[in-house]
């Protein structure tokens, strides 16, 4: 009949009001141009565990159903010890990459702005990226980056838009590699220099490739009438890499 057995796909939960707010991002970033897009700087945080657990979910779906309700479940990843990374890259060149000590507060992700960000978007008239995970959005951070108007810009973010974010992908390939390494990561120092290692040679055409297909994303969005995409990532398990490298 059709029926392939796949892993569900991971999707963020879209209410009505998050649908909205993605159409209207859609609409506003629909004819940017490259040179627009290659403006941006993306940036994420993301956390990678010693030892991944697969939880063998399959659904049976036929193709182009990937994003349908029935063919889609939660994610989590268990395993030993972890650590979690934020990074942020553009067309340019891949930024910095900084360890964070268990969760990200408000506090380290200030540090973080100022110490590792401010001097990544020197190079001026610069947008810069991030999602809105609560440390994110808190007024302090918020004021840090009124002050620094006049260097770059924040974009606006719609919620619940990991398909939106080409970072997510840089994040796959990374676990994609990590995972293809032998013998396994037997602690957590390895893992953090095996990932600091692998971050730093990832290859330009690939994340530029990346930032090219932003002008794609933002139609899928639209199509979609604000709706999940065919560029979801659930955990660090990717939907498909064909639409980013064709």
């Amino acid at each position: 009949m059709g029926l392939c057995s796949r892993r569900p796909t991971y999707v963020p939960l879209l209410t009505k009001r998050h649908r909205q707010l993605r159409l209207q991002w859609a609409s506003e970033h629909r004819d940017w141009t490259m040179d627009d897009w290659k403006r941006v700087a993306w940036s994420d945080e993301s956390r990678f565990l010693t030892h991944h657990v697969d939880g063998r979910v399959r659904v049976r779906r036929l193709p182009g159903e990937q994003v349908l309700p029935s063919c889609t479940a939660g994610h989590t990843q268990a395993g030993g010890g972890g650590i979690m990374l934020w990074g942020i890259f553009s067309w340019v060149a891949m930024g910095p990459v900084v360890v964070v000590e268990q969760t990200m507060k408000t506090a380290n992700y200030l540090n973080i702005i100022a110490d590792q960000l401010h001097p990544y978007m020197a190079f001026g008239n610069g947008i810069f990226q991030q999602d809105n995970a609560p440390c994110h959005k808190a007024r302090i951070v918020f004021e840090w980056f009124e002050e620094h108007t006049v260097e770059f810009h924040l974009m606006s973010w719609p919620p619940n838009s990991p398909d939106l974010n080409p970072m997510k992908h840089i994040w796959d390939v990374m676990e994609r590699q990590l995972r293809a390494q032998t013998p396994p990561c037997p602690n957590i120092s390895i893992l953090r220099d095996r990932c600091l290692d692998i971050w730093y040679n990832l290859s330009p055409v690939m994340y530029q490739k990346l930032v090219a297909s932003m002008p794609r994303r933002v139609a899928a969005v639209l199509k979609a009438k604000g709706g999940a995409t065919r560029y979801l990532v659930g955990g660090h398990n990717v939907l498909t890499l064909q639409c980013v490298y064709r």
